[in-house]
């Protein structure tokens, strides 16, 4: 994890069950003498980062259906700590503004994003019923005027019909659907089990997710290649894209076609949560004397 992480060391939870005595009943000690909970339980994951948004966050209210993506709030808060690395060494003329694509109904990436860095955002996404619900914790968190939302009617593009002319972002993020289909991600989701220790179990999703979260016709090469060329488009929109990417053999790909497509700086940033490896591509189309115009 990010030296920043707040949850490097693992979950404290003699704090968090002050904060939030409902997390009680999912939390066991394991055979190692450690305290923790079953992953595999949806509601047990659900209540636990609920705790950790609000005992580390100061997040009241993160209320969403069952059916949505519960997102793992250490490994989501690890993204904005490496995008505020990527900020760092610039002096924008104003406060960072950012751009998250498919926000979805927890809106999480904004909330973590304001919390730490104070950073304004811009979430976006393709269902209404989503962007309602990220309204309301929105707004139950009196965030209005730090989170607004916009609805992309086009379930296809990323940044078309999103992006407006005058829009400056210094940052846009993505958690792109890893699946091409429901049928990859119930294969995806059994191994998971499996590896909890769980085979053989029904199959659900311990962190849920709708079918607009989890796959993309395509799958996540896909999406990312739209996302590419869609942000070749508005170059002068954002100082920086960005992507998490699943699938390391993407990575190459993306260089390649960020090259053809006029990227002048293409940064590949390495996440380790535990045992699983991630990495975020971060790419740029603006030249030197392209950014004086941001930057103090």
């Amino acid at each position: 994890m990010h030296k920043k992480n707040k949850h490097s060391k693992g979950y404290d939870f003699e704090t968090l069950l002050k904060e939030f005595p409902k997390l009680e009943p999912f939390v066991f000690t394991n055979t190692h003498g450690t305290q923790t909970i079953d992953f595999a339980n949806p509601e047990g994951v659900k209540i636990l980062n609920k705790a950790l948004l609000k005992s580390y966050y100061n997040i009241d209210y993160w209320e969403f259906a069952d059916a949505h993506l519960c997102p793992p709030i250490p490994g989501r808060v690890d993204y904005i700590h490496h995008l505020a690395a990527l900020l760092k060494p610039y002096n924008f003329k104003s406060e960072i503004q950012a751009l998250d694509i498919g926000t979805g109904a927890t809106c999480i990436y904004p909330l973590l994003g304001f919390a730490e860095y104070n950073w304004r955002f811009v979430g976006t996404d393709v269902e209404n019923a989503s962007l309602k619900n990220a309204q309301k914790i929105i707004d139950k968190n009196k965030l209005s005027d730090n989170i607004t939302l916009r609805f992309q009617k086009d379930k296809a593009q990323i940044l078309n019909g999103i992006l407006k002319p005058e829009d400056t972002f210094m940052v846009s993020m993505c958690n792109p659907p890893f699946y091409k289909d429901e049928e990859e991600a119930l294969e995806a989701t059994q191994r998971k089990l499996k590896g909890l220790g769980n085979e053989g179990k029904q199959v659900v999703r311990n962190f849920s997710g709708t079918a607009s979260e989890l796959w993309f016709t395509g799958g996540e090469k896909a999406f990312l290649h739209t996302y590419l060329y869609e942000s070749s488009l508005h170059k002068s929109n954002c100082f920086w894209f960005t992507s998490l990417v699943s699938n390391k053999a993407l990575v190459k790909s993306m260089q390649k076609s960020l090259k053809k497509l006029g990227a002048t700086e293409v940064k590949v940033i390495n996440m380790q949560l535990g045992n699983k490896i991630s990495r975020v591509v971060a790419w740029t189309f603006l030249t030197e004397e392209d950014k004086k115009d941001w930057l103090l």
